[in-house]
């Protein structure tokens, strides 16, 4: 899975003109199941996720989590994170999961943050969404579940 997580003092995802979802301080993250995914894949992220020291403690340093906040999470699904731009200028997202695996494995993923405590909204798989956000910070991390761990 491929996640792009934000830092965020609010934000909201509406379709139509209809906010769907919406969180006041937390991380807003964009999730793109790719090819071979799996449900593993899916809590191994919103593990690392949850535990990732990227909010300010007393002092100012980035050392406290979502956990350790009690903040919110919005999950939005998108697709282009599986972008290929390496052969000519309009992207290919062929290694993205088919939709039916990656609306499932979206899903599990924010029913995995919610399992963890985390009070988690979500836009609408497949819908032409609108995101508004207020990074914090900024900070603004990419995490691939193919990526070595650490």
């Amino acid at each position: 899975m491929r996640a792009f997580v934000q830092r965020v003092t609010q934000a909201s995802v509406s379709v139509e003109g209809d906010v769907i979802g919406q969180i006041e301080g937390g991380l807003m993250i964009l999730i793109c199941a790719m090819q071979g995914d799996t449900t593993a894949d899916a809590d191994q992220m919103a593990a690392k996720i949850s535990k990732l020291r990227i909010f300010r403690d007393a002092a100012g340093k980035m050392n406290r989590s979502l956990i350790d906040v009690g903040g919110a999470a919005l999950v939005v699904s998108q697709f282009t994170l599986a972008a290929d731009t390496s052969r000519g200028n309009r992207p290919g997202f062929s290694t993205a999961a088919p939709p039916d695996e990656g609306n499932a494995l979206y899903l599990h993923f924010a029913d995995q943050l919610r399992a963890l405590g985390i009070p988690t909204e979500t836009g609408s798989f497949g819908a032409d969404m609108a995101v508004s956000l207020t990074n914090d910070g900024p900070v603004s991390l990419w995490l691939d579940s193919a990526s070595p761990k650490n």
